[in-house]
């Protein structure tokens, strides 16, 4: 099996590129990738969920699929509630009422988004480094600034200018990034045929745009999570990656992985894959 590449259209103007494998009857496993990458940031989890008999499916979020890419001058096309969304038409379109939810830095965001607001529709709940909002907002407000600094590439997204800023010199700022994350060469390859040109890169930014610099608090977690943070994660601090075990209520494990950049499933994929499959086969749907 290798995994292909379907259209799926959930409204006029929104039809997304989505990287689906396994066998049709496997319980499923939705994939949300961040910034900066592409759905095929889960290439080596698709694989492995497929020949464990789950459904993967990963879709090119809003902005990345080139035919689901709405103005993105147009901030209110890319704020929290359409993000959150769209995966729930996705997976409204496949059929899937109740599905596992897997999520990586912007996608661990609308993950943590969903389970909040569609625990009912959830197994389980996997996210990469991206902490829990509450515990990222009191990571931002310690005084010794540390989160503050590791999040300063935020605030520069903010710039009319960044898009252009990040794809300069053949996406040097991306390259220099993804290399001391320990991001293969390959997966950079993949990533920039997804996200290396002005259109793909201002709609990717816009969602920051569309956030600014708030990030809305949400509930208690009911949801079966594992929560995978690697320690040399440069854009999230352990006090955040550890204080968001205070905001899960159902069964919680956290995993550090020594050594771990912030892209651990590209840097990672056979420790990040048996964290998964374990976590999977804990709460079976």
């Amino acid at each position: 099996m290798s995994a292909r590449i379907h259209q799926i259209t959930t409204a006029p103007g929104l039809t997304f590129d989505v990287l689906i494998d396994g066998p049709d009857e496997g319980a499923p496993v939705l994939l949300l990738h961040g910034f900066a990458e592409s759905f095929h940031h889960w290439d080596h989890q698709i694989a492995a969920l497929a020949r464990a008999g789950y459904r993967a499916i990963a879709p090119s979020q809003r902005g990345y699929s080139a035919s689901a890419r709405p103005d993105s001058a147009n901030n209110d096309n890319y704020i929290f509630d359409r993000l959150v969304d769209d995966p729930m038409q996705i997976a409204a379109q496949l059929g899937l009422t109740r599905f596992h939810l897997v999520g990586h830095d912007w996608g661990g965001s609308i993950a943590w988004g969903i389970a909040d607001r569609y625990p009912d529709r959830l197994a389980s709940l996997t996210v990469l480094s991206r902490p829990h909002p509450n515990a990222f907002n009191r990571a931002l407000e310690l005084p010794d600034g540390e989160q503050t600094h590791r999040s300063r590439h935020h605030r520069a997204f903010l710039e009319p200018d960044a898009a252009a800023v990040v794809l300069a010199n053949d996406a040097e700022w991306l390259r220099v990034r993804w290399d001391a994350a320990g991001v293969p060469k390959a997966a950079q390859e993949k990533h920039l045929a997804v996200l290396g040109n002005p259109s793909a890169m201002e709609a990717a930014l816009a969602w920051y745009r569309a956030r600014g610099a708030i990030r809305s608090p949400l509930g208690v977690i009911r949801v079966p999570t594992l929560y995978i943070w690697g320690d040399a994660d440069d854009t999230v601090g352990r006090p955040a990656a550890e204080w968001t075990r205070e905001y899960v209520s159902a069964p919680y494990e956290f995993a550090a992985l020594p050594g771990g950049g912030h892209f651990t499933a590209d840097q990672m994929p056979e420790q990040v894959n048996a964290l998964v499959l374990t976590h999977l086969a804990r709460n079976p749907i």
